[in-house]
C-alpha cells in the first residue's frame, strides 16, 4: 500500500505464498501491491533498515522522575517490586508521574535490572540416576473433602523416585510426626519394590534436630535409616526449589485430585477408607503411564530388609482414676481394671497398642487434634459396669457426649431427658447402654428405641431385654431311621462265616 514500508514479515509471507499461488494472489494475501511483488521476485526490493533509531518520537514520560527518584529507589531497595515503585510514585509525585505510564515503568525497571541489578539465583538441573534418590514430603490438602458432610482436615504424604517419576501418596490425619513419616516411607518402599540409596526431605522435626545449624538426626530416625541402609539428606531451610523434585509433584497431585473430584461430582465420602482408596486410585493411574521406567529403576534399588523398622513411639503412662490416660492432648478410656496401672503405649500413626506387663492388653483408634485443642476417645464399654453402680453420675459426666456411641443414642438421651425425671432419664440410658454392651447389638437396639419414640411410645428396658436378650428356643425334631431286621441277619451271617 502506498506510503507504508513493506515489513520483513510481509516479505517472508509473500515468498511463502508465491510457491503456491500466482504473483497477484500472493501479493494480495501478504497485504502488498502487485508491483512490490514483482520487485521481490526480481530481487529489487530494498530491505527495511535494521539500524535502530537513536532519537525518540515522543517525550519520555519518566524523564522527570527516573534518575532522581526511581533509580535511587531501585539501588537502595533491590527487592522492591514494580508495583511498589508504582504506588510510591503515585503517592509522592502525582504532579510529574502519570499512572497511565505503568507499562512504560515496568519495561524500564526490567531493563535497568538486567543491566545494573543484582545477580539472581541459578537453578542447576540435576542428573537423575536410577535407584539413587527417593524424596519425600508432606503437603496440606488445600481442597474441600467431607466425610458424611463433616469437613476433613488432613495432609498428604508424598514419596517420589525422581529418575522414573514413580510416586506414592497416602492420607495423613495428624501432623508431620515420626510415625506418619516412617509408616509412609515403609509403605512406599514396599510398593516400589526396593529402597533407594539416598532419602531427601526438608527439615522435618520428626527426622532432624533443628535446634542447631547442623543436620543432626533425631534418635529414632537415625535408627530407621540404619535399618534400611539409607543415606539421608535435607535441603536448606527456606529454599523450596532445592526440593523441587517433590514440591512441583505435590501441586500436580493436588490439582489432579481436584479435577478427579469434579469428574466424580461430589467431595463427600461415606468413610475415610473410601477417600483413601480414591487417592490411591488416582496415584496408581499416574504410575501406570511410567511403569516401564519403574522396571528400570527397580533394578537399581536396594533390596528390602526382612522386616520393617520401628514406626511408633513408646510412652509409659499411668491410668487415672477416671479410667483414662492422656497422650498428645487426647484422653483415651480403658477398662477400669487398669486404674492405677503403669501401661506402655505404642503410638502409631493410626492406632495405639496398650501393653500391661509386656503383654498386649487392647488396641485403640488414634485421635488427632491440634496443639491448642484437647480431644477424647471414650468407649462406654469400658465404663458401663461402673456407671451401673452410679447411674446418676451420667447426667453431669464431663465426657457425657463422647460416651454416647452414636447419633441415635444422642437423640434418645435428648428425648428421655425432656420427658423423664433426672434420675429416671439417667437410669434409662445407662441401662440401655448396658444392654447394648451385653447383647452386642448396639445399632439395632438404638434403632428399635428410636422407632418407638417416633410412634410416641418409649420402649421400656424390659421390652428391650425381651427383644435382644432372650435366648433362642431350639425346637428339637430328631429324625431316627429304623433299620430293617434283615440287615441284622446279614451281620450275623457274616460273623458266622468268618468264625468258620
Amino acid at each position: 500500500m502506498p506510503g507504508k514500508h513493506i515489513t520483513d514479515q510481509q516479505k517472508r509471507l509473500y515468498m511463502s505464498e508465491r510457491q503456491l499461488h500466482s504473483q497477484v494472489i500472493a501479493a494480495a494475501k501478504s497485504g502488498i501491491s502487485e508491483r512490490s511483488g514483482r520487485r521481490i521476485d526480481k530481487s529489487q526490493h530494498q530491505p527495511s533498515s535494521s539500524i535502530p533509531r537513536e532519537y525518540r518520537t515522543r517525550p519520555d514520560p519518566l524523564d522527570a522522575i527516573w534518575a532522581s527518584i526511581v533509580v535511587p529507589l531501585l539501588e537502595s531497595c533491590p527487592s522492591i517490586t514494580v508495583v511498589g515503585v508504582f504506588d510510591h510514585l503515585c503517592e509522592v509525585r502525582p504532579d510529574s508521574f502519570n499512572p497511565k505510564s505503568r507499562r512504560t515503568l515496568e519495561r524500564r525497571v526490567k531493563e535497568w535490572r538486567h543491566l545494573y541489578g543484582q545477580n539472581q539465583p541459578v537453578i542447576f538441573r540435576q542428573l537423575k540416576e536410577y535407584g539413587q534418590l527417593g524424596i519425600a514430603d508432606f503437603t496440606f490438602a488445600d481442597f474441600d473433602i467431607t466425610i458424611n458432610q463433616v469437613p476433613l482436615k488432613h495432609r498428604l504424604f508424598n514419596y517420589r523416585l525422581p529418575a522414573s517419576g514413580w510416586s506414592f501418596a497416602q492420607v495423613v490425619y495428624g501432623g508431620e510426626s515420626f510415625s506418619a513419616l516412617v509408616t509412609g516411607l515403609q509403605r512406599a518402599f514396599r510398593a516400589s519394590g526396593g529402597v533407594p540409596n539416598e532419602l531427601r526431605t526438608d527439615s522435618l522435626s520428626a527426622a532432624y534436630n533443628n535446634s542447631g545449624s547442623q543436620a543432626i538426626f533425631a534418635e529414632q530416625f537415625s535408627g530407621f535409616i540404619d535399618h534400611y541402609q539409607l543415606k539421608a539428606s535435607r535441603n536448606n531451610r527456606g529454599i523450596a526449589h532445592e526440593n523441587g523434585a517433590i514440591e512441583s509433584p505435590n501441586n500436580h497431585l493436588k490439582n489432579q485430585l481436584r479435577q478427579a473430584l469434579l469428574v466424580r461430582g461430589s467431595h463427600d465420602f461415606a468413610t475415610t477408607t473410601e477417600y483413601e482408596i480414591f487417592v490411591a486410585d488416582i496415584v496408581e493411574r499416574r504410575n501406570r503411564r511410567i511403569k516401564h521406567l519403574l522396571v528400570e529403576e527397580q533394578r537399581q534399588l536396594q533390596a528390602l530388609p526382612a522386616f520393617d523398622s520401628v514406626n511408633y513411639t513408646e510412652h509409659r503412662i499411668k491410668v487415672r482414676t477416671t479410667s483414662a490416660f492422656q497422650l498428645k492432648r487426647v484422653s483415651y478410656s480403658v477398662p477400669s481394671r487398669l486404674i492405677g496401672c503403669m501401661v506402655n503405649v505404642r503410638l502409631f500413626d493410626d492406632h495405639l497398642d496398650v501393653f500391661v506387663g509386656g503383654k498386649l492388653s487392647l488396641t485403640l483408634t488414634r485421635v488427632h487434634t491440634t496443639r491448642v485443642k484437647q480431644a477424647q476417645l471414650i468407649d462406654y464399654r469400658h465404663l458401663i459396669e461402673a456407671l451401673m453402680k452410679k447411674p446418676r453420675a451420667f447426667r453431669t459426666y464431663q465426657w457425657r457426649e463422647q460416651l454416647l456411641p452414636s447419633e441415635d443414642y444422642r437423640l434418645i438421651w435428648q428425648y428421655v431427658d425432656k420427658h423423664l425425671t433426672a434420675d429416671e432419664a439417667s437410669y434409662y440410658l445407662v441401662k440401655l447402654l448396658h444392654l447394648a454392651h451385653k447383647s452386642d447389638q448396639e445399632g439395632a437396639l438404638g434403632r428399635f428405641v428410636l422407632a418407638g419414640i417416633d410412634t410416641g411410645i418409649l420402649p421400656t428396658i424390659i421390652d428391650c431385654e425381651t427383644r435382644y436378650l432372650t435366648d433362642e428356643k431350639w425346637v428339637m425334631t430328631p429324625h431316627v431311621q429304623q433299620h430293617p431286621l434283615s440287615s441284622y441277619q446279614a451281620i450275623l451271617d457274616e460273623v458266622k462265616c468268618h468264625a468258620s
